[in-house]
């Protein structure tokens, strides 16, 4: 099972999937909109030479309030500055990337049955991040090591060494590995996701195609530091029923490059690379979970081998999405809602029964499956009481309910 719907794939090798997103054909002024930088901006200079001719100098000459050589060579200095400046930002990614290339790791994921015969294999990226004794723990995508149950990773320099799984969430699409730290002196130092601001330079690490190109630095901007995005928690279902909060990127992303780090300036890793669109026309659009969320599920991972969650024991769908509702009787005013399906645990307990259309949750009103699950992940806790408000045959009805731990996602 993986977390990505057909809107988006996973960067992980051995997937490869057809996204049903489809680009407007660009229009003549869209193509010219494409054209790059340099060439782009050698035609506007061009253009404002031709047509000004000498006026162009002498607004040079007066802007700096001197002679023509002055200009000149106030110019040329300026030119000698962006070079240098050039220069700098060239030497930070390489300082950067220095720092953060030691850390980052090829998770090669495998499958075998119990004859010991291998029925699968994936590879994808990982960045070793913590210590625990004599091991050292390595974070990636959960998508990487779903279904595996064999684990190696594999660093900058080639050195192969077996892993274990110490746990995973296909929630936020995070898991936890663990090998033995002999050697391994360098590991990589977390950045302050919530500080980002769109336009930071941005570097993404890891082994796209596997692990002929490992590794892989790729550099780009922070495009935006907190997207939402819909995604559907099993491939079963053309439905979103989940959304991730996640940092765009047009550093480029490829298959392979899932579970690497991203990282800032400073070589600190302020992402973990997840997905991307891919479509005919479609470039620069990459995504990963922000560090800072990441943390606290990643300190779960460690703790619990996975992330609790409360459950309250319903399958629902979207009242919106349905046609021929009348059978539910529901007063005119009532638009949204999530219609139950099934009931258990909790819900069961309490009296809530197929065909009941939940409205609100305590005083949050719910509108859809994401609003329910975010509601209850984000906001409650296993033990917590909760009322819950739903129409049954035209009537209005509350119950409240203890919520449980959730099964392992």
């Amino acid at each position: 099972m993986s977390l990505f719907d057909d809107d988006f794939y996973s960067t992980k090798t051995s997937r490869k999937r057809e996204p049903v997103w489809r680009p407007k054909r660009p229009t003549a002024a869209g193509a010219f909109e494409k054209i790059t930088g340099r060439k782009r901006y050698v035609a506007l200079a061009a253009g404002v030479v031709g047509a000004l001719g000498m006026l162009a100098v002498v607004g040079i000459v007066h802007a700096f309030g001197g002679s023509g050589n002055h200009a000149e060579g106030s110019a040329v200095a300026a030119i000698g500055k962006a070079d240098v400046q050039q220069m700098n930002i060239s030497d930070t990614v390489v300082a950067a990337t220095d720092k953060i290339k030691p850390a980052v790791v090829s998770v090669i994921t495998a499958k075998k049955d119990d004859a010991g015969q291998e029925t699968g294999m994936g590879i994808g990226s990982g960045v070793m991040f913590a210590r625990s004794g004599d091991k050292v723990r390595i974070v990636t995508n959960s998508h990487v090591v779903e279904n595996g149950n064999e684990f190696e990773i594999v660093n900058f320099q080639g050195e192969h060494r077996k892993a274990t799984l110490v746990g995973r969430d296909r929630v936020t699409d995070l898991a936890v590995l663990e090998t033995d730290g002999k050697d391994i002196k360098v590991l990589a130092e977390f950045g302050d996701s919530d500080k980002l601001r769109a336009g930071e330079l941005a570097i993404a690490v890891g082994n796209p195609l596997g692990l002929g190109f490992s590794p892989t630095v790729t550099q780009g901007i922070v495009s935006s530091p907190k997207r939402t995005i819909p995604v559907s928690l099993t491939r079963d279902s053309a439905d979103y029923d989940w959304e991730m909060d996640v940092i765009q990127t047009d550093a480029a992303i490829n298959q392979g490059n899932s579970g690497g780090p991203l990282v800032n300036i400073e070589g600190k890793v302020i992402g973990i690379n997840s997905m991307k669109i891919a479509d005919t026309g479609v470039e620069g659009l990459g995504f990963a979970i922000p560090i800072n969320s990441a943390m606290p599920v990643l300190d779960a991972l460690i703790k619990d081998h996975k992330v609790k969650r409360p459950l309250i024991g319903v399958t629902t769908q979207e009242l919106q999405a349905f046609k021929g509702t009348d059978v539910l009787k529901l007063p005119a005013d009532v638009k949204t809602g999530v219609i139950v399906f099934d009931v258990s645990g909790p819900a069961k307990d309490a009296g809530l029964k197929a065909q009941d259309v939940i409205v609100q949750l305590d005083d949050r009103k719910i509108d859809s499956t994401i609003t329910l699950r975010k509601y209850l992940y984000n906001e409650k806790k296993i033990g917590d009481k909760i009322t819950v408000t739903y129409y049954r045959g035209g009537k209005k009805m509350t119950a409240t309910l203890t919520l449980v731990e959730a099964p392992e996602q």
